[in-house]
């Protein structure tokens, strides 16, 4: 298979509404990428990124792009951010998420002629910073997260719904290692938030919506059989479906076409 997508056009907004060999298909498409916590989901559309050599390219004219259901997470208040900075806030509900903004912000990319302002969230503060990401018109739309699937209006806007089903003795170490990292926690806070709201969380909320994916995907990036043909599904989507020749018929073949059976 080629590492780069060939049928990205190099205009941004005049892709839609292609013809291609499978489906008609307007772009952006949209593809939803599901699952639990630490499960591998961005990295899994990071490889689908790679393999369709979009990973070097500017962030202003690349013709994928990914994003993370993270960014619209709530303000909190004080009182929250309290419960947040001592691990005793459950990021993990649907509660936390503003459902609505998600779904205005998705729209807007979905409609493909302007650029979109996207909120980035600061985790360590839980707020969203003042400076929004500004997502240009794409060809391919990732969007990550353990509720993607939660919201019907969300749901239908996904032209394709990955779900990365991976071990939770897996999700909890890379969970453990995260959090000790990235927002310095111990041990024992790591997991009494992993048993306490993410693992019930995970069961409640996230995992029924695992009926919506039109592929599972086990063990997330490390399968790369199963990104691979992902990607080339992606690559037969994206490629403008050619016109058949017209067959011209020369005169033996309309004489003979004529005479009476």
């Amino acid at each position: 298979m080629t590492s780069s997508c060939t049928s990205f056009n190099g205009r941004r907004g005049t892709s839609r509404g292609y013809r291609n060999g499978m489906q008609d298909i307007p772009r952006p498409v949209m593809i939803g990428v599901a699952g639990g916590t630490s499960s591998g989901k961005t990295s899994v559309c990071q490889r689908v990124m790679d393999l369709l050599g979009q990973t070097d390219v500017d962030s202003n004219n690349r013709q994928v792009v990914i994003i993370s259901q993270d960014c619209f997470y709530k303000n909190l208040d004080e009182e929250e951010r309290d419960r947040a900075q001592r691990g005793l806030y459950n990021f993990d509900h649907p509660n936390a998420f503003d459902f609505d903004m998600m779904k205005e912000t998705l729209q807007a990319i979905k409609r493909g002629t302007d650029p979109v302002k996207v909120p980035r969230y600061d985790i360590g503060s839980s707020r969203r910073m003042d400076e929004p990401r500004t997502v240009f018109p794409v060809d391919v739309v990732l969007v990550e997260g353990i509720l993607v699937f939660y919201n019907k209006d969300i749901v239908d806007m996904f032209n394709m719904k990955l779900f990365v089903d991976t071990d939770p003795d897996t999700r909890l170490s890379r969970r453990v290692v995260r959090d000790i990292k990235e927002m310095h926690r111990d041990l024992e806070q790591v997991l009494n938030q992993y048993t306490t709201y993410v693992k019930p969380a995970f069961e409640e909320f996230c995992l029924p919506t695992k009926k919506y994916a039109d592929v599972i995907i086990p063990r997330g990036a490390d399968n790369k059989v199963a990104i691979d043909l992902i990607v080339q599904h992606i690559q037969e989507i994206l490629k403008p479906k050619s016109k058949p020749k017209k067959r011209e018929r020369n005169v033996s073949e309309s004489l003979s076409s004529s005479r009476p059976h």
